[in-house]
């Protein structure tokens, strides 16, 4: 009989592999569209919280924010659905693409193959979609 594997361990096993198929990806972040910490990897450290700044509660509320006004945003200029939300910062970038009733957050290094980041964070967030069930 096969052991059932859990919905939290398959996420962090989609997370674990992004970062170790993709070159350049700091952390990854699943969040509900309340704004509530699904999964993270790597996983968040209490004593110091800048090892993975995006396990964080507040920046899971704050991606949450940002995808729904994304998605209000295009609607109200008939633009269509969101398909990332992508912002680039001095340090680097982060990569956010709608999964379900979720998204998937990625944090990458300023030099990153961006293609590469997208087309497998992409890919990822389809598979969070059809392991969360939405």
């Amino acid at each position: 009989m096969a052991q059932q594997k859990y919905r939290s361990d398959e996420l962090e096993d989609k997370l674990r592999t992004l970062h170790a198929v993709v070159d350049g990806v700091k952390a990854t972040v699943i969040v509900n569209i309340d704004g509530l910490l699904v999964a993270a990897y790597p996983a968040g450290d209490e004593d110091n919280p800048h090892e993975n700044p995006t396990s964080s509660p507040q920046v899971a509320a704050m991606s949450a924010t940002l995808i729904g006004l994304a998605e209000r945003t295009l609607g109200r200029l008939a633009q269509g659905d969101l398909e990332r939300l992508l912002m680039e910062g001095e340090e680097g970038v982060m990569v956010v693409y709608p999964a379900g009733r979720a998204s998937l957050a990625v944090l990458v290094e300023k030099d990153a193959r961006l293609a590469h980041v997208l087309f497998a964070a992409k890919k990822a967030a389809a598979e969070v979609a059809q392991i969360l069930g939405s």
